[in-house]
């Protein structure tokens, strides 16, 4: 009899491609997910694994039953949670990504204050400017900026109107002056991003008849995000980052935002999960909460909207 733990295994490890990657994700001895995967071989009675010292990868035949697998882990999944639709009480594992400066500031103290409503969940949190692979990496959903081009994801939107501001310290503006256009961009410290080997130096303004991007250089680079927005706030130069990361920020006076009446470009904000099948309950109800939370998070910082260009607004007239 074929056990589920032995084709949840099989699936990980046909994901990552490493019985030592499942291995630490589960805890477990690599020698345990091996003897996993030779059960469910014995069971089939077929090499789902061409292995050696060096590579592995799927035979002919573990391509084929991949999909079957997953659809029976899947099915499992859903029958879970429907018995949980009238469970009060929520309970399990949400593993959720988002990037680092969101995650850490603005992210994080929903996420204790849902998993304080719910002391069933257990949250494991991941931040990081990587984009996580929702496939591959042991996520559940992730909170991202961008627009999602993969069909197979289901993505939510949290906050579709949000758009990129420059922005700087009252202090370094006193030191060096305002840009009066995004030319003047490239006579000023300009705090660059940097990840996977690609320097973001060119920052882009859609909406501009011409000359709708600029160059930038700067004293200043990071692969954290987080790291920008500290050295902005030090003085140390100008940032082009999210309103949703600034606004908080500028409201404060910690940051003031530059060129107002400039859309930045748009940088939506996402509940991004692998499968509509794995929108569980839990993800549902998380959904529903981080979007009230961004709604809230808007209003409130709205006075410092100097141009209605850093979000733009819901049908109803809300910011958004």
């Amino acid at each position: 009899m074929i056990r589920f733990n032995d084709l949840a295994i099989f699936v990980r490890v046909a994901t990552v491609d490493s019985f030592s990657a499942v291995a630490r994700e589960m805890d477990l001895f690599p020698a345990q997910i091996s003897a996993a995967i030779k059960r469910l071989e014995c069971e089939l009675d077929t090499r789902l694994f061409a292995r050696s010292t060096r590579s592995l990868r799927l035979t002919a035949e573990g391509e084929r039953y991949l999909p079957y697998a997953r659809e029976v882990l899947n099915t499992l999944s859903e029958g879970r949670a429907g018995l949980q639709q009238d469970d009060r009480q929520l309970h399990g594992v949400l593993q959720i990504a988002s990037a680092s400066d969101f995650g850490r500031n603005v992210l994080l103290p929903w996420l204790i204050s849902f998993r304080r409503e719910n002391p069933g969940l257990v949250l494991r949190v991941m931040l990081s400017d990587s984009v996580s692979d929702i496939f591959r990496d042991p996520v559940d959903v992730a909170v991202r900026y961008g627009t999602m081009q993969n069909a197979d994801f289901i993505s939510l939107p949290l906050v579709p109107g949000n758009r990129r501001v420059i922005a700087a310290s009252p202090a370094y503006i006193a030191l060096h002056g305002r840009p009066e256009s995004v030319g003047d961009l490239k006579e000023h410290a300009c705090l660059r991003f940097h990840m996977n080997g690609k320097l973001y130096d060119r920052w882009i303004f859609p909406n501009l008849p011409e000359n709708d991007s600029v160059i930038v250089n700067g004293p200043v680079l990071s692969d954290d995000a987080d790291v920008i927005r500290r050295c902005a706030i030090a003085g140390e130069g100008i940032l082009y980052k999210s309103w949703l990361d600034v606004c908080e920020d500028v409201s404060a006076g910690h940051l003031e935002v530059l060129l107002p009446d400039i859309p930045g470009e748009l940088y939506p904000l996402s509940f991004v999960c692998p499968h509509r099948k794995q929108f569980t309950p839990a993800l549902r109800l998380l959904y529903a909460y981080l979007k009230d939370k961004c709604e809230a998070l808007l209003l409130t910082h709205a006075q410092a909207q100097v141009s209605d260009h850093c979000v733009a607004t819901w049908p109803d007239g809300r910011p958004g």
